[in-house]
């Protein structure tokens, strides 16, 4: 500290003029000019200190003017060499750089320019993806051509797997459309289905009438025509509809059921199912009003925790719906197609020879109809056949069943969903024609 407090000092006190001159700025200005130091210092002057430094390449090294006798730094001799080549004297005559190979390879001896350029982008590649230096010329490039090496490290997900495999089996990729829309979840969702598949065999209902001495399938059939009608009433959501009948067959495939308690099994099933699906659900009161005060409140929730706990409080599981919304998209997705998918699919629920089918099965099926009855040609795509999983002889049966439900539709005292897709909401699909008269020659 003591050191540098002195050469402050020293720098602030007048020094003599070298040759005779004036003390001051001016005289070290002339001692400068004609001795080259500054008295008393030594330090040289610099000489030229502007911005515009002219420099020269000369054998691929940097020359500098007369007078500038600064150390060439890695980054500065980088700069120098750089805006040397940028811009060419006007002698010079403008060369494509791919055939200037020998200036190339000077280039590359000089250690200011190999310093400061990059490493090659092949190295970096090995560098990025820790591949072997000594990569045959075959595994890159064709023979004769300079092997391309991608920065970008290759992952070949599920998706990218499954959409090549389409295109080879010309299947139709239904979810290019939604890419961006993150809740359509198109890296998983092939997943999803796969995981749907093979859950619904588990906790399906059985054959169950022969359990039940008081309820019989038209009884069933019955109540499921009334539940629709409630639906509609309530303005509920069709999850919470196909969910309230898998809670019904599943809980009378569980326990029997006096027939007077059959529609309050319903009211239970749907309160149930509402609690589970809807944003804002029925109340008890609700249902009490709609079932004309047949039940007391105390009977709803009772019936309520009857059939919660027989089932286990198991009611994740995957009901017709979520495979409908999946196959008619793959069905083509227009308007008049899955309307009638789904006129179709909730004729199925009357039918009770249809309770156990699986829920995959039978929307395919609806979805089979549905084309039958619209003339779609094909009947059953590659696309369907990939997506669901079925060919077409496992559809023909329960298709069968749904073709002749639709056919007996007009006439049959129990046409809640028969009047429901005949209105305009709907495309009034219920009015087309049955799909072949008669039904058997649909096998």
């Amino acid at each position: 500290m003591a050191t540098r407090h002195n050469n402050q000092h020293a720098a602030a006190a007048p020094q003599p003029a070298a040759n005779g001159g004036a003390e001051g700025p001016a005289g070290r200005q002339k001692g400068a000019a004609a001795g080259g130091r500054v008295a008393g210092g030594n330090r040289r002057v610099l000489g030229d200190i502007g911005n515009v430094v002219q420099t020269t390449v000369l054998d691929g090294k940097i020359q500098l003017p007369a007078g500038i006798n600064r150390p060439i730094t890695r980054s500065f001799g980088a700069q120098l060499l750089k805006k040397a080549q940028a811009e060419p004297s006007k002698n010079d005559v403008a060369v494509p750089p791919a055939a200037r190979p020998a200036q190339k390879r000077v280039a590359k001896k000089d250690p200011v320019k190999a310093a400061a350029a990059p490493i090659p982008e092949p190295a970096a590649a090995n560098i990025a993806t820790g591949s072997d230096e000594n990569r045959k010329p075959s595994e890159g490039a064709a023979a004769g051509a300079a092997p391309k090496i991608s920065r970008k490290k290759v992952v070949h997900t599920l998706t990218t797997v499954l959409n090549h495999r389409s295109k080879e089996a010309s299947i139709d990729d239904i979810d290019k459309l939604d890419g961006d829309n993150q809740l359509a979840v198109v890296d998983y969702i092939n997943d999803i289905y796969k995981y749907y598949k093979e859950a619904q065999h588990e906790c399906r209902p059985i054959d169950y009438m022969g359990s039940q001495p008081e309820v019989n399938p038209k009884m069933r059939a019955i109540l499921m025509d009334w539940l629709v009608e409630v639906t509609h009433k309530f303005e509920l959501m069709p999850e919470s509809m196909y969910l309230t009948i898998y809670v019904i067959d599943r809980f009378l495939s569980l326990q029997a059921v006096p027939r007077r308690e059959l529609q309050l099994v319903g009211i239970a099933a749907m309160l149930i199912a509402c609690k589970y699906e809807e944003i804002w659900a029925p109340e008890v009161g609700d249902f009490i009003s709609i079932a004309d005060n047949s039940y007391s409140r105390q009977q709803i929730l009772s019936m309520e925790k009857n059939i919660l706990n027989s089932m286990a409080w198991n009611l994740t599981v995957p009901t017709p719906y979520v495979f409908l919304v999946r196959f008619a998209k793959a069905a083509g997705g227009d308007k008049e197609l899955a309307n009638m998918i789904f006129f179709f699919a909730e004729m199925a629920l009357m039918e009770y020879k249809l309770v156990t089918v699986r829920p995959s099965l039978l929307a395919a099926s609806a979805v089979y109809a549905a084309r039958c009855t619209l003339k779609r040609s094909p009947i059953w795509t590659e696309t369907l056949k990939h997506h669901t999983g079925l060919a077409e002889p496992q559809l023909l049966e329960p298709a069968k069943m749904l073709v002749m439900a639709h056919a007996a539709a007009p006439q049959s005292k129990l046409k809640a969903i028969y009047k429901k897709y005949s209105c305009e909401q709907y495309g009034r699909v219920s009015l087309h024609a049955p799909a072949v008269a008669p039904p058997q020659n649909l096998a």
